[in-house]
């Protein structure tokens, strides 16, 4: 079974940069896995590379073209 560590962090939103308090989890090298969004008003913006929020106010077509801006094209699997 791997270990897994949880830590609180603050991230901007993508779009705006509004701060929100995350709880990240990764594993035991320090992979990022997953996280959840603490402060309300905020949405975990699915990344499979860094943990990511964005306003829910934001429309994905918003978030997304602030994804492609702030780290280019994104690929699905990490090889």
């Amino acid at each position: 079974m791997s270990e897994k560590h949880t830590k609180g962090e603050m991230h901007g939103c993508i779009v705006c940069g509004n701060l929100y308090q995350l709880y990240v989890v990764s594993d035991a090298q320090g992979k990022f896995m997953d996280c959840k969004v603490m402060t309300a008003g905020g949405r975990h913006v699915p990344n499979p590379h860094r943990p990511l929020v964005a306003c829910e106010k934001h429309s994905d077509e918003e978030v997304e073209a602030a994804v492609l801006r702030a780290y280019g094209p994104q690929k699905e699997e990490d090889e």
